[in-house]
């Protein structure tokens, strides 16, 4: 039976559930507060010629973004122009760098060259990382995690040791290097999922792989790219999209969602996916009708929010590559400002993305786009004048990372972005960034539910429920939440 859908939302997650409730022949209707798609995934131009993306720059697992291409017929090749960024990235440390090269055995004798024996090591490591990313990508991203019998099978049950789910990562990697550089280059992609390393269980050495060994790239035009595309194919399907539409409660009817009201109308539809933050999504609900209390969300462990800053720079910046991680402090101090002490970092650690190195399209010809991030906790107050000294001492370690001077004097544009922005934009609990952090504590059925305890026709999908944070475990999430409604096909909601 055809069902009227509404989608809240147009991040990743309410894309992906868009497209696949329409493929299967439902009526759909994405409502975003925004006057474009894409969530924190926006981009936006500038008078002088800048383009910025908002949110994600980092494209990895590949093959799960063109899974979801291949579901309706397509390949990314059919939207833009993927490129593998050559080095991938490079790390700054306070003596010295590491610039991590495209090629898996290049970058094994860099390891090599840098801790004797680390080549091999790297090798098993990966090999460990490869069978945890096809375990974990196939057999547990892909369940809605209602209970812990969907993981009882003999496959899972023959790997369980293998895929080190008691183990901390931060051990687990130690287990494999000495060198503290290499640990550290190890322990950065997991940073995504956000939280310390030492509570991020081992099996997300899956990261790695999907990262290093799958490589690192780059669309074209910039990730935005990515969210055009996948609106294009759930509108090829017949969704509908409404830009500049705020849901401003939900309205039910004992066990079920009956309508929205959506800048002042009330519109009805058969069910209903919340792709929004999932605790402001209970905000619009009646309390007798929320999965969760205040006092649950308070006691979650949250990925951290972000400082941003969105840079156009008048002139070129030498000796900086598409993606530079900053690191010359020590990473468990700035860790320890996030979910210990909760307050701005004494020595911060910053990431630098410049597109511009790869794109000609982002920024006017002889100047750059420079993308500044900064991971800070929730909740924390980011006055202008605070944001301002971080810009100031970020600025500074790239013009002597660089070798350039007078870099703030070169700055055509400017624009903050911090904890309370994300409130005002995306309803994102505590200003985070990322969503719920992937501790042992909240993997799979330890997550937010992707269903409503009492109304049967009320479903949550993204970064906030299951598998977690990132731009590919969000694109599953709205395929778990949208095959959920589909098999309710033959049910009456």
């Amino acid at each position: 039976m055809k069902k009227k859908i509404a989608v809240i939302g147009s991040g990743f997650s309410g894309l992906s559930a868009a497209a696949y409730l329409a493929k299967a022949g439902n009526e759909v209707h994405v409502f975003e507060k925004h006057d474009r798609p894409g969530g924190r995934a926006r981009q936006f131009s500038t008078e002088h010629g800048y383009v910025f993306d908002m949110g994600p720059s980092w494209y990895w697992m590949p093959d799960i973004i063109e899974s979801f291409f291949a579901d309706f017929g397509y390949k990314s090749s059919d939207f833009f122009e993927l490129i593998s960024l050559n080095p991938q990235f490079e790390i700054i440390f306070s003596q010295d760098k590491i610039s991590v090269p495209q090629n898996l055995e290049e970058l094994k004798i860099l390891f090599e060259r840098i801790e004797k024996g680390a080549g091999l090591q790297l090798e098993k490591f990966m090999q460990s990382a490869k069978f945890k990313y096809e375990v974990g990508m196939q057999d547990f991203v892909n369940k809605p995690c209602h209970n812990w019998a969907e993981f009882i099978s003999p496959k899972i049950a023959k790997s369980a040791i293998k895929l080190d789910l008691l183990t901390g990562f931060r051990t687990y990697v130690a287990k494999y290097f000495k060198s503290e550089k290499l640990r550290t280059l190890m322990e950065f992609p997991v940073i995504f999922l956000g939280a310390s390393p030492k509570k991020i269980p081992a099996l997300y050495s899956l990261m790695n792989y999907g990262g290093y060994a799958l490589g690192t790239h780059y669309p074209m035009g910039g990730f935005y790219q990515l969210v055009l595309a996948m609106k294009k194919v759930a509108e090829s399907r017949g969704a509908v999209f409404h830009f500049d539409k705020t849901v401003e409660c939900i309205n039910t009817d004992n066990v079920k969602v009956k309508s929205l009201i959506i800048n002042g109308n009330i519109y009805e539809f058969d069910a209903v996916i919340a792709s929004a933050d999932y605790h402001h999504t209970e905000t619009l609900l009646n309390k007798e009708y929320r999965n969760y209390s205040e006092g649950y969300w308070q006691n979650r462990t949250f990925a951290p929010s972000s400082l941003i800053y969105y840079l156009g720079i008048d002139q070129t910046i030498p000796n900086l590559e598409h993606h530079t991680l900053f690191f010359e402090n020590d990473l468990d101090v700035h860790i320890d400002s996030i979910y210990g002490e909760k307050k701005w970092p004494e020595k911060p650690l910053f990431y630098a993305c410049c597109p511009s190195k790869t794109d000609n399209t982002v920024a006017p010809r002889g100047k750059e786009n420079l993308f500044l991030l900064m991971p800070l906790a929730i909740g924390i107050n980011d006055q202008e004048v605070v944001r301002e000294e971080y810009l100031m001492e970020m600025l500074s370690r790239i013009e002597k990372h660089t070798g350039i001077t007078g870099l703030r004097s070169m700055i055509e544009y400017k624009k903050s972005y911090c904890a309370s922005d994300f409130v005002s934009d995306y309803n994102a609990y505590g200003g985070n960034a990322y969503g719920l952090a992937n501790t042992l504590c909240q993997t799979a059925v330890l997550k937010p539910k992707i269903r409503n305890k009492r109304l049967k026709n009320l479903f949550y999908t993204g970064q906030l429920t299951v598998p977690g944070p990132g731009v590919p475990p969000s694109i599953i999430s709205g395929k778990i939440v949208a095959n959920e409604i589909i098999k309710l096909k033959q049910e009456k909601l």
